[in-house]
């Protein structure tokens, strides 16, 4: 007979297919089945900050999570109105500071300058040119690139949390 163990359920909502990939990548790395979390992942497909926040809002509400969070970029809407609504909605938001590529980028030592299109080309190498594929995050965005990354980048941190790593 199967025991029955209840599970703590997160919704986790990215801004598009990049963080996707990224955020199915650290649900492989850290969720193991059995472990008691229950990891939903979903893509907001774009349109800046406010969209983020009223599309993950709509999810939350079809489904009842114990954890609702999504990872966006700050540059694209993102205000005191958007960060209003989020926390009225009970959403944690997650912040790629001014995108995801420069957040991956200061992850790994590397220099972030620069607008959205470079930035993406900059980052495009460390991800095998796809940066919509899971598996290409692995071979420079592993647990100890990560663990070592939590002091630099507070939002790596609470993803880490979120996933169920604490240390």
């Amino acid at each position: 007979m199967a025991i029955w163990k209840a599970q703590r359920t997160l919704l986790i909502v990215g801004e598009g297919r990049h963080e996707e990939a990224f955020l199915n990548h650290l649900k492989q790395l850290y969720v193991s089945r059995g472990c008691g979390l229950s990891v939903t992942i979903k893509n907001a497909r774009g349109k800046g900050a406010l969209h983020v926040v009223k599309w993950t809002a709509g999810q939350a509400a079809n489904a009842d999570y114990d954890v609702v969070a999504a990872l966006l970029d700050t540059d694209t809407d993102w205000n005191a109105t958007t960060e209003k609504l989020a926390k009225s909605k009970k959403i944690q938001v997650l912040k790629s500071e001014p995108c995801f590529e420069a957040m991956m980028l200061r992850l790994i030592g590397r220099p972030a300058v620069g607008d959205a299109h470079i930035l993406k080309r900059q980052f495009a190498p460390f991800v095998k040119n796809d940066a919509t594929q899971r598996d290409h995050y692995a071979s420079n965005f592993g647990s100890e690139c990560l663990q070592s990354g939590r002091g630099k980048e507070p939002t790596i941190d609470a993803l880490l949390k979120l996933f169920g790593n604490e240390s």
